[in-house]
């Protein structure tokens, strides 16, 4: 079963000399496979707008840290994009109180999910891995993501669960590596116990990494690899870019946060009081 992806403008012959930077921001991983893959993701950003300036900046762990990308943009604007597949905690606090503590004039964007780009990425993957291009009624998904305290964050990894669910023809049940229930043995344990022979576990990660290679080991089938740097990917985080600059970033960041601010010249201001989050 197939649908169609609506039309997402993310990239254009050039992009003005006084656009805002691209931030993306990364969460950072102990795995060495991590820090590539997340700049070999940038790199098809560049390639689809040449003209944008792109950045990196990790909240842990990998260098560059996030503050130390902010402080080279000294003055500069930015739109930050988090690599980040729901609203959790570092989208809604973390960055926009980085951000916050230093002058560069900023604004945050929304996660990548859901979106239909990011399904397009989780559909590949899955067809990577073996996926059939007509699944039956013994076919059945786990959707596998990091997880969360925040009630946000699993709400949006069910949206995509449901997004993919339509897209495949076939139940998709979300599952968490940690902080939420129910994890991917139980999701399995679920769908086998109610007939589904062939039963799949579609990895919702950026980037190789603990988690993502914890999830893979529950399959009872076959199990698709990190998101990556498939080439929707680089579209959503442009995408996001995109939308940032049209309505201002997220609507709810915190208070004195660039990202707080609606549409216009007041969205770039610098905040009155700074925020040391992040920093090191």
């Amino acid at each position: 079963m197939t649908a169609t992806t609506p039309t997402v403008r993310t990239t254009g012959t050039a992009t003005r000399g006084d656009a805002p930077a691209l931030v993306v921001v990364a969460h950072g991983s102990r795995d060495p496979r991590a820090l590539g893959t997340v700049r070999a993701l940038l790199d098809r950003v560049r390639t689809l707008r040449p003209a944008l300036p792109v950045h990196l900046g990790h909240i842990e762990l990998n260098e560059p840290l996030l503050p130390d990308t902010l402080t080279a943009l000294g003055t500069g604007e930015a739109v930050l994009v988090p690599l980040l597949l729901g609203r959790g905690h570092h989208v809604k606090r973390d960055i926009p109180e980085t951000a916050a503590a230093f002058p560069a004039r900023t604004r945050v964007a929304a996660p990548l999910g859901p979106h239909p780009l990011l399904v397009d990425a989780l559909h590949a993957r899955l067809t990577e891995a073996g996926w059939p291009t007509h699944a039956g009624p013994e076919h059945a998904v786990v959707l596998a993501s990091a997880g969360s305290r925040d009630p946000e964050s699993s709400a949006a990894t069910a949206r995509t669960a449901a997004l993919l669910a339509a897209r495949l023809g076939v139940p998709v049940v979300p599952a968490f590596a940690s902080a939420a229930a129910p994890t991917v043995p139980e999701a399995v344990r679920a769908l086998t116990a109610r007939g589904h022979r062939r039963v799949a576990v579609a990895s919702c990660f950026t980037a190789p990494g603990r988690f993502a290679t914890q999830c893979a080991t529950a399959a009872p089938w076959i199990a698709s690899e990190p998101l990556g740097t498939h080439p929707a990917m680089a579209r959503l985080l442009l995408h996001r870019y995109d939308r940032a600059r049209e309505r201002g970033g997220e609507t709810d960041a915190v208070k004195g946060a660039r990202g707080a601010s609606p549409c216009g010249s007041a969205a770039w201001a610098r905040p009155a009081a700074t925020h040391a989050a992040l920093a090191r």
